[in-house]
Order: structure tokens, then C-alpha cells, then sequence
């Protein structure tokens, strides 16, 4: 699954957040997450959709966690980045 990464409206993010997040992912490994980015786009995609057995929206949501609590982990361990500054959506 791909997920997007970008700003999350209303969270007061400086312009720059996603290059500030960017410079921190790119060539850093995640067990099951890579990312890219293209232009102005952060793309996380997610090795496996998770079982069949399960919905749909679940296998999604499961995903976007996921993807969430890797850019969590980047934010936490470098001091003028926030979290809350990013929004994780599913790319159809």
C-alpha cells in the first residue's frame, strides 16, 4: 500500500516541514516502510497489505499506522520537528 505524507492542516507547521522531515528519512531503513519523494510529496509504501481475511479499511488503517509511527519515531528523536505537523493518507 501507498501512503502520502504531507502537511496537516491547522497544525501551525513552518513551510518547511516536509524538507525538514525528508532530510531526516532519506537513506534510512524501516523494517516494513521505505519512503520516497518526489517534488514536493513524501510517499511511504508498506511491504505487505496484511492478511486477506481481513477488511479492506482495516489493512489501511493498519498501514497508515504504521507508516504514522515511523515518521513519530524520526520527529521524536530530532527536537525541531513535531509530529502533529504531518498527516498520513492513503494514495489510490
Amino acid at each position: 500500500m501507498r501512503f502520502a505524507v504531507t502537511h496537516h492542516s491547522g497544525s501551525g507547521a513552518p513551510e518547511d516541514a516536509l524538507e525538514l522531515l525528508w532530510a531526516r528519512l532519506d537513506g534510512r531503513r524501516f523494517e516494513d516502510v521505505s519512503f520516497s519523494r518526489s517534488g514536493t510529496e513524501i510517499t511511504a509504501r508498506t511491504g505487505e497489505d496484511g492478511p486477506i481475511s481481513r477488511e479492506r479499511d482495516e489493512r489501511e488503517e493498519t498501514g497508515r499506522l504504521t507508516v504514522l509511527e515511523c515518521v513519530t519515531s524520526v520527529c521524536d528523536r530530532v527536537p525541531e520537528l513535531k509530529s502533529d505537523w504531518y498527516a498520513i493518507s492513503l494514495r489510490r
